[in-house]
């Protein structure tokens, strides 16, 4: 979800890795230890917590967590609670970073000290205000001066234990006076409108003057129109010293993409489409992205994006994938370095492949969580009281499991990966022909080793769980994992595969025919072209599900439409809600029913958070916990009736109350939509790419690495006119075709010096127009000072 600026869309993003506090001071009882949790906030608004951590006053959480953004914000906070023996949470300390300072911390693990936490401290929101200084003569003849305070509105107030009731309070200060005025008290919104004018009588001083009182230039200084950032205020009180609270460590990628239209992108985004099709693809501008990357991880992720929006990702692979093949010498290693063909092949099953992942592993990834079965067959870790015995039977148990679930899911993998695999399966036979298992080796290499054992593995890290499993779990899935592993990779000597004994000789239980049988006929089958049932899975699986608060629908002739709690379930079958997780369902729609799912405008009921399921007869009206919650909400319900038949183009964007719908004013319930519904995904992937943001990202990564392009068209230059040994610099790029690659280096260059000129004359614009005390820049914003002098600095021609 993209926020709008003049002329462009900005989307915002951040990847965070919490990984542990220490020194926390210790509770005040005789354990002095803690149970404590930490929670991720969007200024004062929740959207991630960690699971809790007992008996530690250094907890290791070492979760990750990625989300989109879909609105402004000012502070990325972090708060430690400590959950009491009564189960009541108290705040310990906070980490609160200024979204200006975010790149300062870009990617690298940083230590930060622990804030005290008091009501001041959780000050957040603007003020609205319009100040009006005029001249009244009095009965008396005496020439005074009134100031008109005009409060209009307030703007992200912070919501206190699900509450905010606010009023404001204007105070004229002064040597000798402090006169105080206060608004009404607004009920249930934190964007309170009081539009309440409040007057004092004022003198100016003899040494008044405009400029020296109002810092305005310009400016009809008698009235005038400001918004304020709302600042803590100074009531002496002494916070506690940092070090007495501890620290945090964390890891925050915060990305932030100005997308302009889609035109500006086409010379970029056609060269980059045509990388399938250039000979050697070597010099196609996809390859030479991830030439000059320092990480081929940068490159894979945008390209893959790109490809999958525009239908282009198999023919692309497929190329770069032969010419890798084809430079390899030993079969034993094909795929098995971080090259750009393996990381497209993993980002492509991250994205396309992740609900064909849960609907095949969850299930029985929640059963070994739940069960909590001991499978130690380490004889140097067994426990007091544990018996070898019954731990291996435990573990093979697991490992058979896992093992069928994988080897018979082949029908549902998804078309996109099946067509991968079907080229890594011939571009490997063509290329050595002598040996007969290469052709499973090439697809075993990516769909055990680095799609199913990294899943098993480190299951929360592909969402199979909410948080890191305990450790007796986390050892029993790794030792899955390794077997899964190894099950898969068809090696010859399976014994030699493990460098611990146990594992040797554990794996004997698996030394059979029909384990091989197993995984060559699954390989078979997720690499032979049309070979696919189009049949669905028939069994339920469950996709989501999570308390949220949902207005009655009116099904009954004289039921009240009130807000009530409920537990949530979508399943692949369809979306129902109940009283609490495991009671019966109280409502249940159809995924074909789902016609679509869309936000609900603020103003609807004055609730934040809210969309609607548009079913044929009514919506029904939803609110998540958090702005975060409810885009995954609503992510997830459209991708599962993406290819409904009856999906709607467009919608009503606020409810329909009292007789009308609140958008257009139609007076009939069954009116047709007024705004267009958000755009369909691809029906085979069904991913929300948007593929000029990703085309911005490219850019972006090219202009960054402008100093290796200029390097590779000099290698290109050395290589056409130089046969013997060359220069240590250029020997790292990949050309075949330095001609080629020259050429499509220059188009590269030029759509990059394009694009960022465009850029620049945005922030010219943007430069221009900005104004202190706006609602962009509120008075006490701390970023515009350095927004000014960055802008100042910044010449022209390399904006």
């Amino acid at each position: 979800m993209a926020v709008e600026e003049e002329g462009l869309r900005v989307f915002q993003s951040v990847k965070i890795k919490i990984g542990e506090a220490k020194n926390l001071p210790t509770y005040p009882g005789p354990n002095k230890m803690r149970d404590c949790y930490c929670t991720v906030n969007l200024d004062q608004e929740e959207v991630f917590r960690t699971k809790i951590v007992e008996k530690s006053l250094c907890p290791f959480y070492g979760e990750d967590f990625y989300c989109e953004i879909p609105r402004s914000f000012r502070h990325l906070s972090f708060y430690i609670f400590d959950r009491d023996v009564f189960r009541r949470d108290s705040i310990i300390g906070k980490v609160a970073i200024r979204k200006e300072d975010l790149q300062k911390y870009h990617n690298r693990d940083t230590w930060f000290q622990l804030q005290h936490v008091d009501a001041d401290s959780e000050v957040q929101g603007k003020v609205h205000l319009e100040l009006r200084l005029s001249e009244v003569i009095t009965d008396s003849g005496v020439v005074c001066h009134k100031l008109a305070t005009r409060i209009l509105e307030c703007q992200g107030l912070p919501i206190v234990n699900g509450q905010c009731d606010p009023y404001a309070t204007v105070t004229l200060a002064g040597p000798c006076r402090s006169e105080a005025k206060k608004t009404k008290v607004k009920k249930k919104t934190n964007n309170p409108q009081f539009d309440e004018v409040f007057y004092f009588e004022v003198t100016r001083p003899c040494s008044y003057n405009r400029k020296s009182h109002f810092d305005f230039e310009d400016e009809d200084v008698d009235k005038l129109e400001i918004r304020y950032f709302l600042q803590p205020r100074d009531n002496g009180s002494k916070s506690l010293k940092p070090e007495d609270l501890g620290s945090l460590r964390l890891n925050v990628v915060y990305t932030e993409d100005h997308v302009f239209s889609s035109d500006y992108y086409s010379p970029l985004r056609d060269l980059l489409l045509r990388s399938a099709d250039v000979e050697p693809v070597s010099a196609s501008a996809a390859h030479i992205l991830g030439e000059v990357c320092r990480e081929k991880q940068e490159a894979a992720v945008p390209l893959v994006r790109l490809f999958l929006h525009y239908g282009r990702v198999v023919p692309f692979i497929s190329a770069i994938a032969s010419a890798e093949v084809r430079r390899t010498q030993d079969p034993n290693t094909i795929f098995r370095g971080n090259s750009l063909t393996s990381k497209c092949i993993d980002e492509t099953m991250k994205l396309a492949g992740m609900h064909y992942l849960h609907v095949t592993l969850k299930p029985t990834i929640e059963e070994i969580c739940q069960s909590h079965k001991s499978c130690e067959i380490d004889p140097v870790r067994l426990k007091d009281g544990e018996s070898l015995e019954s731990n291996t039977e435990n573990l093979r148990q697991y490992v058979d499991r896992v093992f069928s679930v994988i080897t018979k899911s082949g029908v549902s993998c998804p078309t996109v990966m099946c067509d991968i695999f079907f080229s890594l399966r011939e571009a490997a036979a063509k290329r050595f022909q002598d040996d007969l298992d290469v052709r499973y080796t090439a697809v075993s290499s990516f769909i055990f080793l680095r799609f199913f054992a990294p899943a098993i593995l480190s299951p929360n890290l592909f969402q199979l769980t909410p948080h890191h499993t305990d450790p007796q779990t986390s050892r029993t899935l790794t030792l899955v994992s390794k077997t899964i592993q190894t099950l898969g990779s068809l090696s010859k000597s399976k014994s030699a595969s493990f460098k611990e004994s146990y594992m040797a000789a554990f794996y004997e239980f698996f030394n059979e025919q029909k384990y091989a049988d197993a995984v060559k006929n699954f390989l078979d089958l997720i690499s032979s072209s049309g070979r696919r049932d189009p049949k669905s899975v028939q069994q339920p699986i469950l996709l989501k599900e999570g308390f949220m608060i949902k207005r009655a629908q009116g099904r009954k002739r004289f039921g009240m439409k009130n807000f009530k709690k409920r537990w949530f379930r979508l399943t692949n079958h369809e979306f129902t809600y109940q009283k609490s997780k495991g009671d019966p369902p109280l409502y249940g729609i159809p995924i074909e029913n789902i016609l679509a799912v869309e936000p609900l405008e603020e103003e609807s009921f004055k609730m934040k958070n809210m969309f609607q399921v548009i079913q044929p007869e009514r919506a029904l009206y939803i609110q998540a916990n958090n702005c975060v919650e409810a885009k995954a909400w609503i992510d997830i319900l459209t991708k599962v009736s993406q290819c409904n038949q009856k999906r709607l183009a467009v919608y009503h964007p606020s409810a329909y109350l009292n007789g009308h719908w609140l958008c257009c004013r139609a007076s009939s319930d069954t009116a047709a939509g007024c705004s267009p519904c958000t755009s369909g995904l691809p029906a085979d992937i069904q991913l929300d790419i948007d593929g000029d943001r990703e085309t911005e990202r490219i850019y972006s990564l090219f202009s960054s690495y402008m100093s290796k392009l200029e390097k590779m068209q000099e290698a290109c230059g050395s290589r056409s006119v130089y046969d013997g040994p060359e220069r240590e610099e250029y020997s790292t790029f990949i050309i075949d075709d330095p001609q080629e690659t020259y050429k499509t280096l220059k188009q590269v260059v030029a759509g990059v010096a394009a694009l960022e000129q465009e850029h620049s004359q945005y922030k010219r614009d943007k430069f221009k127009k900005t104004k202190y005390g706006s609602q962009e820049h509120p008075i006490g914003d701390k970023s515009f000072q350095s927004y000014i002098r960055q802008q100042s600095e910044t010449p022209a021609h390399s904006m």
